[in-house]
């Protein structure tokens, strides 16, 4: 710690900082530009100029950037001095001289990080009266727009996509004064992390073009915390609504989990909220062609009806579903009538995840944790695909030796550029083992192109040499035996080895490897431990273990238990139940459209409750409009086993007042007091949690996922800005009369700006980033308890899953060890693998992340393509079964001979590890 004194006040500071986090982590104001609370500095704006002094009795002092000097003890500094904001002030004005006069027509505008420095320094008038140089736009993607006029020259942007998210496609072109920050030619952004140049930059030189489409200022938006729902990672986020639709989706700061940045899938992958086709009123099917709205009463009659004259109802529930509405349809239909609506290969997979975490061989770290690590080990898995996120944890990861270097020679962490100029190729090791390229291929020491039996075995080995009273493997080749035991010697030299895998391959096989090295890293721990720790079974800090799921509540799911999807159809199948009840789940993603053309035949009576028009909606006798992650409140669970909530952002029927779309658990809350003619009082979020975390205890915790429900007081939270306007014209083309606002008694929200939205008072759920001054993404430093720390009333959510790492796991029996893989003369065996863009169900509906989806392709080894006499881009049919689909080739130079790859969402229910036959279309 290190005291400084500030305008004649001392403070108690880290003296690792520098002056400008110091400071701003006091609550301080300082502007600045080029500095970023994850990039640390470069000092390329000096925007953040403060007056030092040499001890108390110096008069004179000197300006200094505070960017760029230590926070050393016994400072003394002013932030306040004439000339310091003298100095500010020039240096504002220097950016404007070719900054643009266009405030109210930028789509930055009302929080824009420029706007709010501008009137921090005092600049209020421009003196420049001369031609302003001008910039050609580039076109780069659906998701980002370029207003190169704007840039004001501070690095962000290239610092954020080439240092620290490892893109390779932006630059910076020019000199001095006279810079170009964009692609050498226009074209698609290829980073899946350039969405966050909307955050990053400080002014309107990138923004988002999915919110231009339906542009609204920040002011004028209505917000609630939220978690997102494209992948497992369960990253925070602050969806912003205007008119009853979602104008855009803001990273959320969460200390643990996301930190500043998101994916792009989970950024711009919002707008299957705003379809038009989605269902709004409860529909009745008489027949294929005949659709018949209702409202809330007679479709609940008629619903009730169906289940009366049902033999046996089966419930299908979705790990995209809330834990509250998965609940509910397990309640209203009997525990042994509970589908989990997942496949069984991947049900199997989530079951043997959530053991090999309780089994507790080394601690669960959480996403922040993985930057930590010193050496990695990926197992089957592509993150940048199946959990982008991850990804960008990984990187910083391997980084991270950057500081470690940087320590031993004295050299601060925040000094960035000395910082990489020391490290320049240095890196920890990261090994991956997948059957393709990966996004991390091009920071790891060693990238192992293998069929998923034999990554299985590969880590079988490492597991073996690290410990030899794990199962060893026969009949491995000398190659692969050599990668094991460089694996196992980098992770033994580790202080704190990291092992990554998951379920993206749908491979018991790699998952038992895991838990098998894992079990020999824990036992390698254990074994540096003291005596007393042995006993209090506290695991040392050193190693990790994360699985990755798909979807954003498979981890819940598989903790509240129930059938596969198979076992549902099979009963519907063979007549042994006559009516289904699906929750958000459109089968015909999951399984083969034949599979699921028989069960729903077979069936009587199919009720569907979604938000989209999927195709299993089409064929539903009675459809109930389900609410979307912004219309309802819930608790999903990541993949740490992390319980989040989410919270409703807006009232669908406020401006939509014929719409009659629900929450999933209201629904079938409702479904079942009619079904028992019972009139009750309508069931409240705090009891639902309450009765599913009852009903499931494993799920106990859940009930503090939404942290504190009010602030002292009583005082609610406001979800719109104290700027918030227009809200008695909202609604003027419907009535004149403005009604009243929408109550909402289960949440600690106000659905308008009246109530608390402030950061002076610790609290979790922070809806927007806004505080005086700040109306900039920056505001979260605001509210973290250090700038770059936690939120001061906690990270939201709680662990119920995971583990700390009391070493109780066994290794898995030699009989899981899979034999080497060998190829079929002329059969494939084939994988489906994920992708970021298009292979998730409702982030696909979005038009945006439609037009960044790829034409997809089947790929084979360059082998196998020439024994096909096929060269990349023909044409191959790929026959799986009955079915017969037409895919363009992509020759993947280190794919392992013998293998077929197929994009995730391309045809589902594909069966992973299946042997298919490959046919060359003629001519």
């Amino acid at each position: 710690m290190a005291t400084i004194h500030v305008d004649g006040n001392a403070y108690e500071v880290d003296g690792s900082d520098n002056l400008l986090h110091a400071c701003l982590s006091l609550g301080l104001d300082i502007p600045y530009f080029c500095w970023h609370p994850a990039m640390g500095s470069v000092g390329a704006c000096r925007q953040c100029a403060v007056k030092q002094y040499k001890d108390e009795n110096d008069t004179q002092g000197k300006i200094v950037m505070s960017c760029m000097t230590p926070a050393a003890d016994n400072s003394w500094l002013s932030i306040d001095d004439d000339e310091a904001h003298a100095f500010r002030a020039r240096v504002t004005e220097w950016f404007m001289t070719y900054h643009p006069h266009d405030c109210p027509v930028c789509a930055e505008g009302g929080h824009c990080h420029l706007q709010d420095m501008t009137v921090m320094t005092g600049h209020s008038r421009r003196r420049y009266r001369f031609a302003k140089r001008t910039h050609r736009n580039q076109y780069l993607g659906p998701f980002v727009a370029h207003e190169m006029n704007r840039c004001i020259n501070c690095y962000r942007c290239v610092r954020f996509y080439n240092d620290y998210a490892g893109g390779t496609d932006l630059g910076v072109f020019g000199m001095n004064n006279n810079l170009y920050f964009g692609r050498h030619q226009e074209g698609v952004l290829e980073s899946p992390f350039a969405g966050n140049l909307t955050e990053v930059c400080p002014t309107g030189v990138f923004t988002d073009k999915t919110h231009t489409r339906h542009y609204t200022r920040k002011w004028d938006l209505q917000y609630a915390p939220s978690v997102c729902h494209q992948c497992a990672v369960g990253c925070n986020t602050s969806p912003g609504e205007r008119y009853g639709s979602v104008r855009r989706i803001e990273n959320r700061y969460h200390g643990e989990v996301n930190g500043h940045f998101l994916c792009d899938r989970g950024r711009f992958g919002y707008d299957y909220v705003n379809r038009d086709d989605r269902p709004r009123r409860p529909e009745w099917h008489d027949n294929d062609t005949h659709v018949t709205e209702l409202d809330v009463d007679p479709a609940l009659d008629r619903g009730a009806d169906l289940l009366r004259r049902a033999d046996r109802v089966i419930g299908i529930g979705s790990p995209r579903a809330s834990l509250e509405s998965n609940h509910q349809l397990r309640a209203l239909v009997g525990e042994n009538n509970f589908s989990t609506g997942i496949a069984a290969a991947e049900q199997a997979c989530l079951e043997r995840m959530a053991a090999i975490d309780a089994e507790g061989a080394l601690a669960t770290p959480t996403p922040r944790d993985i930057e930590s690590h010193d050496a990695v080990l990926v197992l089957g898995e592509d993150l940048l695909n199946s959990a982008a996120r991850l990804g960008l944890n990984v990187r910083q990861a391997v980084l991270g030796i950057r500081e470690e270097l940087a320590e031993e020679r004295g050299i601060p962490q925040w000094h960035d550029a000395a910082v990489r100029t020391l490290a320049q190729d240095s890196r920890h090791p990261l090994y991956i083992a997948y059957p393709t390229a990966t996004g991390l291929d091009d920071i790891s020491a060693a990238s192992l192109r293998l069929t998923p039996d034999d990554i299985a075995r590969l880590g079988f080995a490492v597991a073996h040499e690290i410990d030899p009273d794990a199962p060893a493997v026969s009949d491995l080749d000398d190659a692969t035996r050599d990668h094991a035991r460089n694996i196992a010697r980098a992770l033994l030299a580790a202080k704190r080895p990291l092992v990554m895998s998951g379920g993206s391959l749908e491979s018991l096989a790699i998952l038992n490897a895991t838990a098998s090295v894992a079990r020999a890293l824990g036992q390698k721990t254990e074994g540096q431990k003291t005596e007393g720790q042995r006993k209090g079974r506290k695991k040392a800090p050193q190693g990790g273990l994360l699985l990755v799921r798909r979807e954003a509540n498979s981890a819940g799911v598989a903790l509240m238990g129930g059938k596969p999807l198979e076992r549902a159809l099979e009963h519907v199948s063979h007549g042994h139940a006559d009516t289904l009840i699906v929750l958000e789940n459109d089968l015909y993603e999951r399984m083969p459209d034949a599979r699921i053309d028989e069960a729903l035949t077979a069936a009587e009576s199919l009720i569907v409750l979604d938000h989209q028009r999927t195709q299993t909606w089409q064929r539903a006798t009675l459809g109930l409009p389900a609410a979307s992650f912004v219309e309802a409140d819930g608790t999903v669970v990541n993949l740490e086993g992390r319980a989040q909530r989410f919270y409703q952002v807006y009232d669908p029927r406020h401006m939509r007042p014929e719409c009659r779309i629900h929450a999933g658990w209201r629904w079938l809350d409702a479904l079942r007091a009619s079904l028992g003619r019972s009139v009750s009082e309508p069931l409240t979020f705090d009891q639902v949690v309450s009765d599913c975390a009852f009903a499931h205890p494993t799920l106990a915790g859940m009930e503090a996922a939404g942290g504190h429900a009010k602030l002292p007081g009583a005082l609610k939270l406001a979800r719109a800005p104290h700027r918030y306007s227009g809200r008695t014209s909202l609604r003027a083309h419907l009535n004149v009369s403005e009604p009243r606002t929408p109550q909402d008694p289960d949440t600690p929200f106000e659905f308008s700006m009246e109530g608390y939205s402030g950061f002076d008072r610790p609290r979790q759920n922070v809806p927007f980033a806004w505080a005086p001054g700040w109306n900039s993404p920056q505001a979260w430093n605001k509210f973290t308890d250090s700038v770059g720390g936690h939120l001061q009333g906690g990270d939201p959510g709680i662990r119920v899953a995971g583990a700390e790492g009391a070493p109780e796991a066994t290794y898995p029996a030699a009989d899981a060890i899979p034999a080497a893989f060998a190829r079929r003369d002329g059969q494939f065996q084939l994988w489906v693998l994920p992708r970021l863009f298009g292979g998730e169900a409702t982030s696909s509906r979005a038009d945006a992340i439609a037009e960044r989806t790829g034409t997809p392709c089947l790929q084979l080894s360059e082998a196998d393509a020439r024994a096909l006499d096929a060269e990349d881009g023909a044409t191959l049919t790929l026959c799986v079964g009955e079915t017969h689909l037409p895919l363009a080739l992509q020759v993947e130079t280190h794919l392992p001979d013998g293998l077929v790859t197929l994009p995730a969402g391309v045809m589902p229910g594909a069966p992973n590890g299946h042997w298919v036959t490959l046919g060359k279309e003629e001519g």
